[in-house]
């Protein structure tokens, strides 16, 4: 819901989120709000287009959500007007439908209703028509080859509550449909229109009235694939009492269909003639007293793979006609969305607009939206990525890139802030590691500075599992360990280093300094997307600085990148390319995939391990910064060590693991290199230990395990052993991500951060005095709201060293399995 939540000392306001869109069809919905709603991983996410930022995730659904659908659509805003509330319909793999109430003006959000459990699989498609202003009726779909027909009635009163009730169930067989439209239709006996099409290739089309059962009244066979898209226009009026509607279908064999329904009056057609006239000219049939007439009005022909989604343009209010105007988008695997428009002559449908992503790494697009007023259009794609197209022509048509919220499309497993808290760095199991940063001169309403994606350091061909910036003064470098065996060393170019100097809005007369001192400009990637090879600044200067698109990428060619500096965020297309950082070293050792990296505060010393199912493979291997050596491999562990953190000294090194095991080593830094020494080891908890973090200023450290529970340890004077100082009350679930952080240096006071495999985080106040467990305390300060909170497990939690010197306000960064990273603003104390 709305910002800060609980008790204590504490406030809590969300910062940032960052996301990706689940790869499914029919996963987006832009409503007359001015909303997008998208399913990122199990919750229903809330971005808003015009500030580019996700303002919220809905937590609810238990499987991955497939689709989404805002109750009043575009089309029926004309029917009930704006309303302050807004309803939000989501389905998921499980087959749950919930319903969700949003205050757009106020941003409150809450779960309406969830609908009955008759779905026995995935939800893959919705659609809704306003009857009034309090009701609607909806259709689902299911892969259970189920179709239902629902009905809402809203409340008239801000206390009240939703009603649903399902109408009909229509069974379609062993071949589930998989796209729908609903549309009413005209008339003073109104009844609906429901349109279906799946995977027999057929798009059927049933009536029904408004309380009562759908009958088949007609079938259109003529696409060759499975039908992926379908949308009803709004009726076109012709006078005496004569309307046409428009049916727009796409199929996978990338062809799009537009379908003329005339009607006439029944009368004017005897029921002998339906037979020869619908051999003639295609199906006739008769509901009520309308009889309509249904041709293939336009066979569009353009795209080159399937065309997953069309949709017409929002119908616009004149005075009080209504018009729709003639105009469909369509969106295809085939990296582009098209607009298409009939030729004002000749009523031949061309297309007249196309845009789309021209780089070798895009996919394609998996759906493509209008906004409410048709102004700005809105595809997402393989790779989990908006792309939004605004019209911004004077007289004539011009299609420009706006900004909108980025993020991975998987699981983020690792994060860590930059030495000076200027950005934070993710990677995630979509096999990319990614940059977010406030940028200073984007502000929103509150003034204050907006978070965007800013480069894509690492395009990888493993998922990545850990990561760890190198700390000590120098050049941004950071060491990412993935599922391989090999942990890579990535620097910063010169191009990041300048786009990172606009996005805080710094002075710019360092620039010759930077050139100076950093030779490499930016990063190719190789033919097998493993390793990124250098551009350096003299080359770069003596090949074309521009960008062009005169050819498809082959497979055997890969384009230089054109590494940029970028004075404003930058875009999809700009980030999976142009922002690669060089690869300048590989640590070569580990004998299985990497799963844990760490590196200490004096940024000499990195600290690895791997997945591990013997003593030998649950090494944790050191390496010399600078040299990249291995100067040390530390055993303990039997299994895998599932996070490693030094203390704040350098003198200690925590490790916990699978195996239920903590273990402490000392650290003795030596001519040759590091001398280590284990000095405790524990069987610490029930169950595998997930998670560790040392008080940052003294030798206390906690551990998180999957048996609910958080342990406080202390390391004695002459660091010989460790003892437990207090166990926390058991948590709501397994621990999984802990972050510690100092307050009072004086008073040994500190905030710890607990994030749960349920994606909740707790803050705790913790007061360990003089290291005695008798004068040892920690209370809850807040749980923060589940609106807030992550909707599956949390893998990581990092506290912002650097305080925000203009407020003390701390920020908490987080990630998790949801495929989102958020970050928090902590006020108080």
């Amino acid at each position: 819901m709305a910002p800060a939540n609980g008790g204590g000392d504490l406030s809590v306001e969300p910062a940032f989120v960052g996301a990706g869109c689940n790869r499914i069809v029919n996963n987006v919905s832009w409503g007359p709000s001015g909303l997008v709603a998208f399913g990122a991983q199990n919750a229903v996410a809330i971005f808003c287009p015009q500030s580019a930022q996700i303002l919220t995730t809905l937590p609810g659904h238990k499987a991955v959500v497939n689709c989404t659908q805002w109750v009043l659509t575009n089309k029926d805003v004309h029917k009930v007007g704006q309303k302050e509330l807004h309803y939000l319909l989501s389905g998921s793999a499980d087959g749950v439908i919930m319903a969700w109430e949003i205050c757009p003006s106020q941003r409150i959000w809450r779960s309406a209703l969830q609908f009955p459990g008759m779905h026995k699989k995935g939800v893959t498609c919705l659609t809704s028509v306003m009857i009034s202003a309090t009701v609607a009726i909806c259709a689902s779909t299911s892969s259970d080859g189920i179709v239902h027909i629902w009905k809402i009635t809203f409340p008239s009163t801000d206390n009240g509550n939703c009603q649903i009730s399902c109408l009909d169930s229509l069974s379609v067989g062993s071949k589930p449909m998989v796209a729908l439209s609903l549309t009413m239709v005209p008339g003073e006996n109104c009844g609906l229109l429901l349109a279906m099409g799946g995977l027999d290739q057929k798009i059927h089309v049933y009536y029904g009235d408004l309380i009562g059962k759908f009958s088949r009244v007609c079938e259109l066979k003529d696409h060759s694939d499975w039908i992926r898209s379908l949308d009803f226009s709004q009726p076109v009026m012709l006078g005496e009492g004569k309307h046409n509607l428009f049916l727009v279908s796409s199929s996978q064999d990338k062809t799009i269909r537009i379908w003329k329904l005339a009607s006439s009056p029944a009368s004017e057609l005897k029921k002998d003639d339906i037979g020869l006239t619908a051999y003639i000219e295609g199906p006739v049939f008769v509901v009520g007293s309308t009889r309509y007439q249904v041709s293939l009005e336009s066979l569009l022909i353009g795209h080159e793979d399937w065309v997953y989604s069309v949709e017409w343009q929002p119908p616009i209010l004149f005075g009080s006609n209504l018009n729709q105007p003639m105009s469909i988008l369509s969106a295809s695997m085939d990296k582009t969305m098209m607009i298409w428009r009939p030729e004002r002559n000749t009523g031949i449908w061309m297309n007249v607009v196309t845009v789309g992503e021209l780089s070798h790494s895009a996919l394609g697009f998996y759906g493509g939206h209008w906004a409410p007023d048709g102004k700005s259009i809105l595809a997402h794609g393989y790779g989990g990525s908006f792309h939004l197209w605004r019209d911004v022509g004077f007289g004539s048509e011009n299609w420009q890139p706006q900004r909108v919220p980025l993020g991975h499309f998987a699981s983020v497993f690792d994060l860590a802030w930059s030495q000076s808290g200027d950005y934070l760095l993710t990677v995630s199991h979509d096999q990319t590691t990614r940059i977010f940063a406030p940028w200073k001169n984007v502000k929103a309403s509150d003034n204050r500075a907006m978070w965007h994606e800013i480069a894509r350091p690492q395009v990888h061909g493993h998922d990545i599992n850990c990561v760890c910036i190198i700390q000590g003064s120098g050049n941004h470098r950071f060491v990412s360990g993935a599922d391989e065996k090999v942990a890579r060393v990535f620097e910063a170019p010169l191009s990041f280093l300048k786009t990172l100097n606009y996005a805080w809005a710094r002075e710019q007369g360092n620039f010759d300094t930077l050139d100076k001192e950093v030779q490499i400009l930016g990063a190719n990637m190789s033919a097998l997307g493993l390793s990124q090879k250098p551009i350096y600044l003299n080359s770069a200067r003596e090949s074309p600085t521009g960008t062009t698109n005169d050819a498809m990428d082959s497979l055997e060619t890969i384009p230089d990148a054109v590494p940029t500096v970028f004075t404003e965020p930058p875009v999809e297309d700009q980030l999976a390319w142009h922002t690669l950082w060089p690869e300048s070293h590989k640590l070569y050792g580990h004998g299985n995939e990497l799963f844990s990296l760490c590196c200490n505060h004096a940024g000499t010393l990195v600290a690895s391990s791997c997945k591990a199912q013997s003593a030998n493979v649950a090494e944790i291997w050191l390496w010399e910064v600078g040299s990249w050596k291995s100067v040390g491999r530390l055993q303990s562990h039997t299994l895998t060590v599932t996070q490693i953190e030094f203390s704040h000294d350098d003198t200690l090194l925590l490790t916990v693991s699978r195996d239920r095991q903590l273990s402490v080593f000392s650290l003795t830094k030596t001519s040759d290199g590091v001398d280590h020494k284990l000095i405790a080891k524990h069987e610490a908890h029930k169950r595998i230990i997930w998670a560790c973090s040392w008080n940052p200023v003294k030798h206390e450290f906690a551990t998180g395990s999957r048996d609910k529970t958080v342990k406080i340890w202390s390391v004695n004077k002459d660091s010989s052993s460790v003892n437990l100082l207090s166990t926390l009350p058991q948590f709501r679930d397994s621990v999984t991500a802990l972050a510690w952080r100092a307050c009072n240096q004086s008073r040994n006071t500190g905030l710890l951060a607990v994030g749960m495999d349920n994606g909740f985080i707790e803050i705790w106040g913790i007061a360990s005095g003089n290291l005695e467990a008798s004068a040892f305390s920690a209370t809850c300060a807040i749980r923060l709201d589940p609106f807030l909170c992550h909707v599956s497990t949390i893998y990581r939690l990092r506290w912002k060293e650097v305080n925000d010197s203009e407020s003390g306000v701390l920020k908490l960064a987080s990630c998790g399995a949801d495929h989102s990273v958020r970050v928090f603003d902590v006020h108080g104390k």
